[in-house]
């Protein structure tokens, strides 16, 4: 690990400009980038430290009815703050899913939604790996049972934030601060390019800081639910994660987490069979076959259709049939 200084700014204006130096990296939590560094997969001269900026770890209501939570808000905090659990349970799910409580009560929500991919051939310096300099994808002939099965690009990456699926099922918008101002993204947009960028999963600058995540006052109640399968029983990244909410105006989300570079909301077709509700199991199984009918399963993956099938039928039934 390579000599860096560290700088706990004092207010936003202060980050951002200690962001825009050359290898300046923005720090809340650290559990992924210290250890990015410490394997030396990334490089940083200044690690800025973002936690303690004005409404950095807050939750405050919106005009709309919806909550505004800082990015340095803990995924401890986001899991157990009464507020969120009781107009999103769906998002307060997935974080309580989210690794260990060690690692909950360090992680910050940006850095969770920032976090760098799992995949073994990057973590491991794969001269062929497109994130480490190559130009295509180690994963796709080799070993690819944890990999995904919707194609996006060459990479065959899948993000490991449980936060991310809830916050696509919820419409979320991610607010990103630089020196231009503010930007705002849907989470679909933030990871539109994961598959493709050889540098990043999430969409954000280097000189730039998730500053809020906004959850619409419309998608506020409702039916939500959150659902992980893993591996082992707990403390682990999802091989398969399914959140899926029913709002008040009968609007339906269903989004995948696991099975592509980032949350992976089915057709919306199906969304849509689904709000009308009154399904027989013979119609959700239909429903569910139709979602994952474009998916493309590598040679050791085509387990996760199953799994997603089985977490789509669920969520399909919990959001009333």
């Amino acid at each position: 690990m390579h000599p860096v200084r560290y700088h706990r700014a004092a207010n936003l204006a202060e980050a951002l400009a200690l962001l825009g130096t050359p290898d300046a990296r923005a720090i809340g939590g650290g559990t992924d980038l210290l250890v990015l560094l410490k394997e030396d997969l990334t490089r940083a001269s200044t690690l800025v430290d973002v936690r303690g900026l004005a409404l950095s770890e807050t939750v405050t209501a919106t005009d709309d009815g919806g909550l505004a939570l800082g990015g340095a808000l803990r995924i401890a905090d986001i899991a157990n703050d009464a507020a969120i659990r009781a107009a999103y349970p769906a998002l307060a799910e997935a974080a309580a899913s989210v690794g260990t409580v060690a690692l909950r009560n360090m992680g910050t929500l940006g850095g969770n939604l920032a976090q760098r991919t799992r995949c073994w051939y990057f973590r491991r310096g794969a001269p062929t790996c497109l994130k480490r300099g190559g130009s295509g994808c180690p994963a796709r002939s080799g070993a690819n049972e944890y990999h995904a099965i919707v194609e996006s690009g060459p990479c065959r990456t899948v993000h490991p934030s449980d936060p991310a699926v809830a916050l696509a099922a919820l419409d979320a918008r991610v607010e990103l601060t630089g020196p231009a101002g503010v930007r705002t993204l849907d989470i679909a947009a933030l990871f539109a390019d994961a598959a493709r960028d050889a540098t990043r999963e999430a969409a954000i600058a280097p000189d730039e800081l998730i500053t809020r995540v906004v959850l619409p006052g419309a998608r506020a109640g409702g039916v939500q639910r959150y659902e992980k399968v893993m591996q082992r029983g707990a403390y682990d990244f999802a091989l398969v994660s399914c959140a899926a909410s029913r709002a008040e105006d009968g609007t339906v989300r269903i989004v995948l987490g696991g099975v592509a570079a980032g949350p992976w909301q089915v057709n919306s077709s199906v969304e849509e069979d689904v709000a009308i509700g009154a399904l027989d199991d013979e119609s959700i199984d239909a429903l569910a076959e139709r979602a994952m009918y474009d998916v493309e399963p590598l040679a050791g993956n085509a387990y996760k259709v199953t799994i997603a099938q089985a977490l789509l039928r669920r969520a399909m039934r919990a959001l009333g049939t």
